[in-house]
């Protein structure tokens, strides 16, 4: 009993921090994008209107004078149950993997100053909350809940109500993750019925997290979406799982991993070589809102940081110098910084095997853990909170990255499949025998990102996809590539020097 009441109470502490809310930043009518209301206190909080923007003229260099009437903005899709595909006659969903990247955030350093406020006060929602302490009262009662507050202290001493940290999840991200786990409710539990509509146990869900607070707080929101409470059992409510930074993978691990730190340099010094001159031609537009310093990949800023408080301020609506609105100027910067952090690092068998290995390599093990229980496996969905670099990592892994910087609660799914076709099942002993062997030809895995399925090329060959449909890759084949990719000795390829030859 008292097992049940200390969870329940955790359940209870852990509701009232996630969604405590003042009257404006209530949840009850949830709006994926941020509207004018959103920026009470916001000095520069407009919203964007159309703008001009220039085209390449025979020179190459950007030419301001030329338009075609469309503004830069970051890619922002939200899961979209409508574009869900039919699901293939005979095929039978068996487990979900989702990633998907945190909520809006704000910029995780202070630049542009000059026209993008230093101070973002955006972050109103959850900072009321009950904190759980230890302690006993002078008539020996147990005191263990404490009403706080959470307030940003600036370091001249003044303190505004709201005002965000530095890369913390805004209110705007709150919105949107709860969104997304709404709209995976609305897939998988009143499209498909693949879920529960009430969780009865939470062995049937795994949620987990990189360990940072934008990325445990979106996952939250996303739990609180796809089973709110009054759709969880008494005892079913989510538990956010976190893993220590040695045994994170989650993301390309660069603290545990000497190895793929020096790999990540090495690439970011090249990507500097390669694409810094593409930069120069821009210096005359911005370097005026850069303190007179020329934009660059390693540049003062880096080119990487502008970019990121320049989206995260249009996620926002937070209005941005009007260069920073021209697509063919971002592109160019953008081009510049996914080579940097995305697409160049991981074109590498090597960097592929320590960013990625290990986490495809999870997928796989709770895959194969699945087919070989069945039904004594309750484990249907698994929900990943993490980042950019996570998502660009995996597409680039597997040879379908797009190369483009991935948008704020952008996801990738992994979807088990098994083969059902009654048609074509065996007689009882055929099928203890297939049971007992568990033929990996009867189980598909499909990968999806931004509502789009995506044809792995490792399953382009015939035999190793479902005939007819490329993108259902067999788990043979799918399983055969991670094995490669797989670290067998994790901290010898770790070592400085990589894997003795």
């Amino acid at each position: 009993m008292n097992g049940r009441r200390s969870h329940l109470e955790f359940f209870l502490v852990t509701a009232a921090l996630i969604f405590a809310s003042d009257p404006v930043s209530g949840f009850h009518t949830p709006q994926l994008y941020p509207n004018n209301s959103s920026f009470i206190n916001q000095a520069n909080a407009t919203n964007l209107t159309g703008m001009t923007i220039g085209v390449p003229n025979v020179t190459g260099r950007v030419d301001l004078n030329t338009s075609n009437g469309h503004v830069y903005r970051p890619p922002q899709v939200p899961l979209d149950v409508g574009l869900y595909p039919e699901t293939p006659e005979g095929l039978k969903l068996q487990q979900v993997h989702v990633f998907v990247r945190h909520g809006e955030r704000t910029p995780v350093g202070i630049r542009l100053t000059s026209s993008i406020p230093q101070h973002w006060m955006m972050c109103k929602t959850a900072r009321q909350f009950h904190a759980t302490v230890s302690g006993m009262t002078e008539d020996g009662e147990k005191d263990s809940f404490l009403r706080t507050r959470k307030m940003v202290e600036r370091i001249d001493g003044i303190v505004v109500d709201g005002e965000c940290l530095l890369g913390e999840l805004t209110d705007v991200g709150r919105q949107s993750t709860f969104n997304y786990g709404r709209d995976l409710r609305k897939l998988y539990v009143d499209k498909l019925g693949f879920l529960p509509d009430t969780l009865p146990r939470r062995e049937e869900v795994y949620f987990r997290s990189t360990n940072l607070p934008r990325t445990i707080e979106s996952l939250q929101q996303i739990a609180h979406g796809l089973y709110p409470t009054d759709k969880c059992a008494r005892d079913a409510f989510p538990i956010i799982l976190v893993r220590n930074t040695k045994d994170e993978n989650l993301l390309g691990n660069t603290s545990a991993c000497k190895r793929l730190e020096i790999l990540q340099v090495g690439f970011a010094q090249a990507a500097a070589a390669a694409y810094n001159p593409s930069l120069k031609h821009l210096d005359q537009r911005l370097s005026k809102y850069l303190d007179g310093n020329p934009i660059r990949v390693d540049g003062k800023p880096r080119a990487s940081g502008i970019m990121d408080t320049v989206r995260a301020a249009i996620a926002h609506g937070i209005k941005v110098p009007k260069e920073f609105e021209n697509k063919t100027i971002v592109d160019v910067i953008e081009t510049a910084v996914v080579n940097e952090w995305f697409a160049g690092r991981y074109k590498t068998e090597e960097v592929r095997r320590l960013g990625m290995g290990r986490l495809l390599a999870d997928i796989t093990y709770k895959m194969q853990r699945k087919i070989d229980k069945g039904d004594r496996d309750p484990l249907k969905i698994l929900v990943h909170s993490t980042h950019d670099t996570a998502l660009a990592a995996l597409c680039a892994t597997l040879d379908v990255y797009d190369e483009k910087w991935p948008a704020f609660t952008a996801s990738i799914t992994f979807e088990l499949f098994k083969k059902t076709d009654e048609r074509n099942s065996p007689n009882f002993s055929q099928a203890i025998i297939s049971s007992i062997r568990n033929n990996p030809g009867e189980h598909f895995v499909r990968m999806r990102h931004q509502n789009k399925n995506m044809a792995l090329p490792i399953c382009a060959e015939e035999g190793k996809h479902l005939p007819g449909h490329p993108e259902f890759c067999t788990l043979a084949a799918f399983r055969d590539r991670v094995k490669d990719l797989t670290p067998v000795d994790w901290d010898g390829e770790c070592a400085p020097a990589g894997k003795p030859s």
